[in-house]
């Protein structure tokens, strides 16, 4: 990792909300996101608008967000497995190059006049593949950069430099497309992705590969999503940020029908993002303030009404200035939303699962933002954009609300810090082959069972959660008092994985689970080969 600025060293006085600036590679990096950020709002703006000329059905111009956003959901998961096993510096750069490449295709393409509605959605579709294998990298990466207290406002300026660019790139796409041509807007993007690798590749940081190898592909996966089943943090951040992408998306998708209607210029159109875009910068400033007012679900509750009742003024109004005061002030309940719950979701990840954990997490989200924009505009096709919008902030408004009750966030943040295991596995014979079994033999007190066998549970959570392919828990007929906790691991590699997983948080549930043991000794540990199924 590169050196950052020392938390000892002087730190000038400056807003909190501004303080990872102060780090050097966060400054460098975050300027890269915002250029890659820049790039991806200038090419989507460029491709709806030049959808709206290829075709009026309001299916295919919703179908462009579509084509942007599914290849997250398609392939963030192997991504996020890559980004958590490879040099995240060289994959990073990797990202920008495809982005690019795609934008050179994009622009032969329209130069030679063959541009056509399913070819525009398949390069759109090409262009966020990109997005998909450069997002959970670069979310892996933030932690690395600045303090644990630092994280929730360099998380907010990841925001800023979306919605940075948000304003700047429908700015420059529109004047680039009104003064020479849509196609030329692909030739920035291109330059601009070129720049950003060459940006990146200046980042000096030290990949240590781990001892035991690279993770396979198959089952580095099937672990990540493991451990988001095992965490309750997670699975509430995942329904509230599905829920809400879902029904907001659909004012991003229908936005350029939106502006024909108002005045049918690309200037209009601009001006919408900008607007959006502004009320989120500003709400940045604010964001330090809000988290210490209210808790994240009362922020994510309120966001969610906020964006909602501006869809609503946006499908009513009929009038530019009132649609981009509403378009502000969504802008505001959209990043206070998405911070809240990235900054949940971050704190929830150890380093080992991170990139997979914002994989399955942007999933989510843009797995929603690619529903959201089909089935919203499908509505306005049958219908009209105005309804489709009406629906989309009604249901919207009534749909967190209820996923706040019925989906609970525990709240309580476990300890994530990396700990020593307490003792390496060692083998006369060390199994090439076949499943390992661990089991610990327990002596518990009959009268304290219930508190054990509810301590288990959360001991379950934790195996299965570090990469366990099963775990169960025995009870001696003959002796009511002895429990056996086994545990099966894939391979003797992945055991050598999962004991090095462990954090303070399950050191802390070890010493718990001894207090209750009453046998002389520790409990007996034994592990065996699996020989036959």
């Amino acid at each position: 990792m590169s050196a950052s600025a020392s938390p000892d060293s002087p730190t000038p006085s400056v807003p909190a909300s501004l303080a990872p600036l102060l780090h050097p590679t966060f400054r460098m990096l975050w300027g890269a996101w915002l250029v890659a950020n820049l790039c991806m709002w200038m090419n989507d703006v460029a491709a709806a608008w030049m959808m709206t000329s290829l075709t009026r059905e309001p299916v295919w111009i919703a179908l462009v967000q579509t084509a942007s956003t599914l290849p997250v959901f398609l392939l963030g998961l192997p991504s996020g497995a890559l980004a958590d096993n490879v040099d995240r510096r060289r994959y990073f750069i990797l990202t920008q190059f495809w982005v690019a490449a795609v934008a050179i295709l994009t622009c032969v393409v329209v130069l030679a006049g063959a541009m056509t509605a399913p070819l525009l959605l398949l390069l759109t579709f090409a262009n966020g593949i990109g997005l998909a294998m450069r997002w959970p990298v670069f979310a892996a990466i933030v932690p690395e950069l600045v303090t644990r207290a630092q994280l929730p406002a360099a998380l907010a300026l990841n925001g800023v430099a979306m919605n940075a660019s948000r304003i700047a790139g429908p700015l420059i796409a529109g004047s680039v497309i009104a003064s020479l041509g849509t196609v030329y807007v692909f030739v920035l993007n291109a330059v601009l992705s070129v720049a950003t690798g060459c940006v990146i590749m200046r980042w000096r940081r030290e990949h240590i590969p781990n001892p035991l190898g690279r993770e396979p592909l198959r089952s580095a996966i099937r672990v990540g999503v493991q451990f988001v089943f095992q965490s309750a943090r997670v699975k509430a951040v995942l329904a509230r940020i599905a829920v809400f992408f879902f029904h907001s998306t659909a004012v991003l998708a229908l936005l350029p029908l939106v502006a024909r209607d108002l005045d049918g210029s690309a200037a209009t159109f601009t001006m919408l993002l900008a607007a959006m875009g502004s009320g989120a910068i500003v709400a940045v400033l604010f964001l330090p303030r809000l988290r210490q007012a209210m808790t994240r679900d009362t922020l994510v509750r309120n966001g969610a009404l906020l964006h909602a009742a501006m869809t609503l003024v946006v499908a009513l109004s009929g009038n530019l200035l009132l649609s981009m005061l509403a378009m502000f002030l969504s802008g505001t309940a959209w990043i206070t939303t998405a911070n809240s719950l990235s900054v949940s979701i971050q704190l929830a990840l150890p380093d080992w699962v991170r990139a997979r954990g914002m994989a399955i997490y942007q999933m989510a989200l843009m797995g929603a933002s690619a529903l959201g924009a089909a089935a919203w505009g499908q509505w306005a096709s049958v219908d009209s954009v105005q309804y489709s919008l009406i629906v989309a902030a009604l249901t919207g408004a009534i749909a967190m609300p209820v996923v706040l009750r019925l989906v609970r966030d525990p709240g309580q943040v476990e300890n994530l810090t990396p700990a020593a295991p307490l003792s390496v596995p060692v083998a006369e014979r060390t199994p090439e082959q076949g499943r390992i079994v661990i089991a610990i033999t327990y002596r518990i007190d009959p009268a304290r069972a219930d508190e054990f066998l509810a301590l288990m549970q959360e001991s379950r959570r934790s195996r299965l959660a570090q990469g366990a392919l099963r775990w169960e828990l025995l009870q001696d007929l003959n002796e009511p008092g002895v429990y056996v906790e086994r545990i099966v691991d894939e391979s003797w590699t992945e055991h050598l994985r999962r004991v090095h997983r462990v954090t303070e948080a399950d050191v802390a549930l070890r010493e718990r689970k001894l207090a209750l043991h009453i046998g002389e000794e520790v409990p007996r540990l034994t592990r065996r080969v699996m020989v036959a199924p």
